[in-house]
């Protein structure tokens, strides 16, 4: 017998039909073994040693694993084909020669795609694993292990408040910092456009303003609106006729089939995924078998993909669409471990699969794979010159003709920056020719900053920078805003506060691990041993020799000196010049003390050196220095009628508040942000301070119904149930009649009642083997078929609408074959009768507590 050992089980379901009898396919359910979240997994005075311990919840499929390779002649290991597949095997390998399991046949066997003729090709093609693709591995897993538990360290004693820091994680965090201070100084500089609205024939266009009293125009040439009226008047004064038409061909051609990084890029630009998100779905069309593998910096295709791709088009177009020879794609990646097939449907007759998500991306992935081999786009760029009598003023009109469409006819490559005037069509015009002028506008413009990263611009910043690699771009960006480093905000990254200052630590005491051509480096240095030509412990002694000191040296200086250096490191960002010769750090609240910057227990923050007498204080990424950029200490705004204590305004950690009374009984209320600050003063701050208020008894219940400000915003609340109010002025205004049709609202929307009927999506008849009626229902983790006696859940990749009778009683039959749900076995009664046995109750229950170690962070430490 044969074991196979794959990941997934999805994919283990699919290779052991494909592979027939004489095989046992299992998953490994992804890596099984990690380094253990604690001080000396790596030890690198015992040549970089590792310490492995297998993951708590993979002791079951271990177990599993381990008891069929005993009895089995061969151990197959086909799990993916890159690095990290290379590691699982590996691990798995390990793992049963401990166990005194493994095989005396071990045999490595990769695919590209979840197809039948791809694994039967590769079963027969075995090979022994690639210890470059392992040695790759443990460098990159023991250099994130290193910096991650030795710096990190370093970032909590010396910098409060910041949580971690990471090799590829904190270089990606330092371009986002780096893109928001690039717009915090950027000046916008004013400049005018002059433009003529012109028609010939009949149709509509545009012509801009190129040459004006004979000197050439350029976009910042006309900058205030006084030459800008006169530029209009001297156009609108002129009569401009056509001076040359010029025609240009122009030829596009198809952009390759994607890698992971460019289906990244495209699925946050044109679907909205994030790079996680597209890298879960895509996860799931490989393994249903609809695409080739996912992790790749290849673009080329197999040979015969490429004649089915020619076929596709050949049927769904002319031959005109289809170029004479095939398109061959070079891949330019460096790692060429990672560079296997580009991402492409497994069969290109198939142009829809499955639904929701995985329907967008496959339909993505297939416009792509099948465009990169359609015929070029041929189109014609046209530019006309209009001037007029005096020849000093000149017009210019630029438009695009799409002769034939080629690939554009199936699929455009999405931009991050849209604008492009030269795709508007132009009416035919000659020589000589004056078409009509309509109007003339003079409008104002201003230069823009260079837009934040949105998740497709890092991802593609990051690919040209060569930080990271594909396979680690998605969990990079996820630990950035786990850690709460960054924001996104209408898709793009914004810097937190801790996100600035871990940065701003690492580039002052490790400007060399957080620079760009460093990390670049060390990653090519990482390829090299893939490729075997560097050896992985020569490259870990060469970056630990450095690294190792520099960390002992700034963990020796006190915090008080390194928030002194942070502070003259920071001075031009804190504290910049307002050019009117007056110094910057000047306290705005005494007008004597000198701001600096401070670290307190919640982090960083700008405080006045005259502190206890001055309490002004200013956030840390609060940039400025004006009256309303700090809190100069409470406010006082009156005293409480019915109690007499004071009432003050105040700034805290999380925002400006109201407090009532001073000392620990204190009343508290936080400002929203939607409450005016030019309107706000004692009668609002004691209307928050009285919060929670009572609208009133609920008519059925009789019991009261409040209004008040929670940590979601404002609300409603009855007996247990809640209602979003969209502002606070709500709070306070809303009545009885619309709190009560709001709560109704809000409890009608909250779903369906647990156990309601549900109407089946589609009815299929009975089934041919039982007369059971077979439907199609809506569940919570999805649709799923059913027959009153089992319920089978469609694969992801699966189009619901496509589904048929036959193929339903499959899912049917092969769900009852797996017996009952793993929720149905009542386990824990026989643990209990076990318990009774008096040997097993002899033994002490400490001796087993050393067995039970926790479980080693999944996530990696430092990518």
């Amino acid at each position: 017998m044969k074991l196979v050992v794959v990941e997934s089980p999805a994919k283990a379901k699919t290779i052991e039909k494909y592979l027939g009898p004489g095989h046992r396919v299992l998953a490994s359910y992804g890596h099984v073994r990690d380094l253990p979240a604690k001080d000396g997994s790596v030890d690198p005075d015992n040549g970089f040693a590792m310490e492995w311990e297998s993951y708590a919840d993979k002791a079951r499929q271990l177990k599993a694993i381990a008891d069929e390779a005993k009895g089995a002649d061969t151990l197959i290991l086909a799990t993916d084909p890159d690095r990290e597949g290379e590691a699982i095997s590996w691990h798995v390998q390990e793992v049963l020669k401990k166990k005194k399991a493994l095989p005396q046949d071990v045999q490595r066997v990769t695919f590209n795609a979840i197809t039948k003729p791809a694994v039967l090709d590769a079963m027969a093609k075995p090979r022994d694993l690639d210890v470059d693709l392992i040695d790759a591995y443990r460098a990159r897993r023991a250099l994130d292990y290193l910096v991650g538990f030795t710096l990190s360290p370093v970032l909590w004693r010396k910098l409060p408040g910041a949580k971690s820091a990471g090799r590829v994680q904190s270089v990606a965090l330092r371009l986002i910092v780096d893109r928001e201070r690039e717009i915090e100084i950027f000046k916008p500089q004013e400049y005018w456009s002059v433009a003529a609205d012109m028609e010939q024939d009949g149709v509509p266009f545009a012509a801009r303003l190129v040459r004006w009293k004979g000197e050439k125009i350029d976009r910042l040439t006309i900058g205030n609106q006084g030459d800008a009226e006169a530029a209009k008047k001297d156009v609108e004064a002129g009569r401009f006729a056509v001076a040359s038409v010029e025609t240009k061909p122009l030829t596009r051609n198809p952009p390759p089939p994607f890698t992971t990084s460019t289906l990244q890029q495209e699925a946050a630009r044109k679907l909205g995924f994030s790079a996680s998100h597209t890298m879960r779905v895509a996860q799931n069309l490989y393994e249903d078998g609809a695409i080739t593998y996912m992790r790749t910096d290849g673009v080329q295709m197999d040979g015969s993909a490429i004649s089915a791709a020619r076929g596709a088009i050949a049927n769904r177009y002319d031959g005109s669409y289809v170029p004479d020879k095939p398109r061959q794609y070079q891949t330019k990646a460096k790692n060429a471990q990672e560079a296997h097939e580009a991402i492409r449907p497994t069969d290109f007759s198939k142009d829809r699969v499955g639904s929701g998500d995985h329907a967008r991306l496959y339909e993505l992935i297939f416009k792509r794979a099948l465009a990169s081999q359609m015929a070029s786009a041929r189109l014609e760029r046209t530019t006309v010159e209009l001037t007029d009598g005096t020849g000093r003023h000149a017009l210019r009109a630029t438009g695009q003709v799409v002769l034939f469409p080629g690939y554009l006819a199936l699929y455009e490559e999405g931009r991050d920056d849209e604008g492009d005037e030269d795709s508007k069509r132009l009416p035919r015009m000659g020589e000589g020719d004056a078409p009509a002028k309509k109007a003339v506008t003079a409008e104002q413009h201003f230069t823009q900053p260079p837009p934040r990263y949105s998740e497709a611009s890092l991802v593609k910043k990051m690919e040209e920078l060569g930080i990271g690699r594909p396979s680690t771009y998605a969990s990079i960006l996820q630990t950035l805003k786990d850690r709460e480093y960054v924001t996104l905000e209408k898709n793009r990254f914004i810097p937190e506060e801790s996100g600035r200052l871990v940065t701003s630590f690492l580039e002052r005491f490790f400007e060399r691990y957080v620079s760009y051509d460093y990390t670049a480096g060390l990653e090519e240095s990482l390829d090299d041993i893939s490729g075997g030509r560097a050896e992985w412990q020569k490259v870990l002694e060469a970056f630990w020799r450095d690294f190792k000191p520099k960390t002992v040296e700034v963990m020796e200086q006190k915090p008080s000196e390194v928030t002194a250096a942070l502070d003259e490191f920071l001075g031009p960002y804190l504290f910049p010049d307002k050019g009117d010769g007056s110094d910057p750090r000047l306290c705005p609240a005494c007008h004597a003390g000198r701001l600096s910057l401070r670290g307190g227990r919640f982090g960083a923050f700008i405080a006045c050196s005259n502190y206890p007498e001055c309490k002004f204080t200013r956030r840390f990424a609060q940039k400025g220095g004006g009256e309303d950029g700090g809190d100069a200490g409470p406010v006082n705004l009156g005293a409480d009628p019915a109690t007499g204590l004071e009432v003050t305004k105040r700034s805290g950690r999380f925002g400006p508040y109201v407090q009532l009374g001073d000392g620990k009984d204190a009343k508290r209320a936080s400002i929203p942000k939607d409450v005016p600050g030019e309107d706000f003063g004692i009668d609002w701050a004691l209307k928050l301070l009285s919060l929670p208020r009572e609208v009133g008894a609920h008519p059925e219940t009789g019991k009261p119904i409040t209004a008040s400000i929670g940590r979601y915003g404002p609300y409603l609340a009855h007996d247990g149930k809640y209602a979003r109010l969209t502002s606070t002025n709500d709070v306070f205004e809303t009545g009885m009649n619309a709190a009560v049709v709001k709560l109704a609202e809000a409890a009608a929307g909250g779903g369906r009642a647990r156990g309601g009927a549900r109407e089946p999506l589609q009815v299929f008849g009975p089934n041919p083997e039982t007369g059971a009626e077979v439907k199609l229902m809506e569940g919570r983790f999805g649709p799923y078929v059913t027959d009153g006696t089992t319920n089978a859940t469609l694969p992801k990749s699966m189009d619901p609408s496509a589904l048929t009778l036959e193929a339903a009683v499959q899912l049917l039959a092969e769900r009852a074959a797996k017996g009952p749900a793993k929720g149905k076995k009542k386990a824990a009664p026989k643990k209990a009768a076990a318990a009774k046995k008096p040997a097993a109750a002899k033994k002490p229950a400490a001796e087993k507590k050393p067995a039970a170690k926790k479980a080693p962070a999944k996530k990696k430490t430092a990518e």
